[in-house]
């Protein structure tokens, strides 16, 4: 049976533009306690293209979005957000496309395409 695969990317709804250079971690969780499968920076199209492949078994996964030196260098003041993290489950063989839509106030995710 084939494992599940990840995808993301964030958009800066307060510009109407990627979000570029934000760190974001990959951990993911089968029947045991969570196992962080590595990291990786959105590209210039807010991407992250190298992802790690998850491991046969995984039934949940965590993605961790660094917003706070994203947010800080456009914003005159701290960001309010310093981090996202989103947790879903996942089924062996579907691809999973996770959108951040981040502001500087407020951020939504939805399963994309």
């Amino acid at each position: 049976m084939s494992t599940a695969s990840v995808s993301t990317h964030i958009l800066d709804t307060s510009i109407g533009r990627p979000a570029q250079g934000v760190p974001v971690s990959l951990s993911a969780r089968g029947s045991a306690e969570w196992t962080a499968l590595g990291t990786s920076a959105t590209d210039a199209d807010g991407r992250c293209k190298d992802l790690p492949a998850l491991p046969a078994g995984t039934t949940h996964v965590r993605l961790r979005f660094e917003t706070e030196a994203y947010l800080s260098a456009h914003r005159d003041e701290a960001a309010f957000f310093p981090e996202v993290t989103v947790t879903f489950a996942v089924t062996p063989g579907e691809h999973y496309h996770v959108p951040l839509l981040l502001n500087p106030f407020g951020y939504s995710v939805y399963r994309g395409s």
